[in-house]
């Protein structure tokens, strides 16, 4: 595969963390309950993955392999989608996505107890002004907050906990077993994720009905555009880049999704709250560096 020029290399991460900021979106749009509306995420994340698989043979390279590590690579979105579909309910799209980002943190504490690893001025700069921004956010008014609110936040840091420990698996695994190439991976995870999606959906009592166009529709967005297209263009461009550059373009993911749910749903900010996701947005971008900077020196 030939290298991208930077520019282009740059445009494949910045449509694709475009394209990935509708996901919540998309999820709220669907009107069904979370579990259901994440299984079929993953059952036509599935059969656009199996469609790029069948017409490119190059890439089932290791389908057949390792598919104990697939499945727990699977468990663990699973969760990730399990805590983050409810969260949206609860605190919206856009919150959401920007609690779901604070993995970065998780990521590098799980670095700095598990292997000894040192952490720099960015990475305690990112956390304090990310933990500063959830307090303007959060924090300010947590006693008058709805119940539900409260608990859209509490879900929103459980997402923050799966996604990281998603990305260990998923890291750990394709270093483990590096002839297996990352679609091939991916579809395997996908598999196994809408699997325990769909058996979890069963036991809380839900159908598998899909109720209307708008419901099907958003469910092929969800599963094509962020769950495969998004993350393939992402992991396009990204080796090609800077760090810093991919890290800023990633920020479009969480800054789009408060966007789109201004836009379509009416999110209301109070000025703090601005600056709280100003912060926020700020400690996660320095968080991606210090994260970037480690990889480079391991490597």
């Amino acid at each position: 595969m030939n290298a991208p020029s930077p520019l282009k290399a740059g445009l494949f991460v910045l449509a694709g963390a475009i394209m990935i900021s509708f996901a919540a979106i998309f999820a709220r749009l669907t009107e069904m309950p979370p579990t259901t509306s994440g299984f079929y995420r993953m059952v036509f994340g599935c059969l656009a993955f199996a469609g790029l698989l069948l017409f490119r043979p190059e890439i089932r390279v290791g389908l057949k392999d390792n598919w104990s590590g697939s499945f727990l690579i699977g468990a663990l979105f699973a969760a990730d989608i399990w805590f983050w579909h409810r969260a949206i309910e609860y605190i919206g799209p856009g919150l959401s996505t920007l609690m779901a980002n604070l993995q970065v943190f998780v990521l590098t504490a799980v670095g700095v107890i598990w292997m000894r690893e040192r952490v720099g001025w960015r990475f305690a700069s990112g956390l304090a002004l990310a933990m500063g921004g959830l307090w303007l956010l959060f924090g300010r008014d947590w006693a008058n907050l709805p119940p539900d609110y409260r608990l859209g936040v509490v879900l929103g840091v459980l997402t923050a906990l799966a996604y990281a420990f998603y990305l260990l698996a998923l890291r750990g695994f394709q270093i483990r077993h590096g002839h297996i190439r990352p679609e091939a991976r991916l579809l395997q995870s996908t598999l196994c994720c809408g699997l325990v999606l769909g058996l979890a959906n069963l036991l809380e009592g839900n159908d598998f009905v899909i109720p209307t166009w708008q419901a099907f529709w958003s469910l092929v967005g969800l599963g094509v555009f962020c769950q495969m297209v998004g993350w393939l263009l992402i992991t396009r461009g990204m080796p090609f880049l800077p760090a810093a550059l991919v890290g800023l373009l990633l920020l479009i993911q969480p800054s789009s999704s408060i966007i789109w749910d201004m836009i379509l749903f009416g999110l209301r900010l109070e000025p703090w709250q601005i600056v709280g996701i100003v912060l926020a947005l700020i400690g996660i971008y320095l968080g991606m560096r210090s994260a970037a900077r480690r990889k480079i020196t391991e490597g």
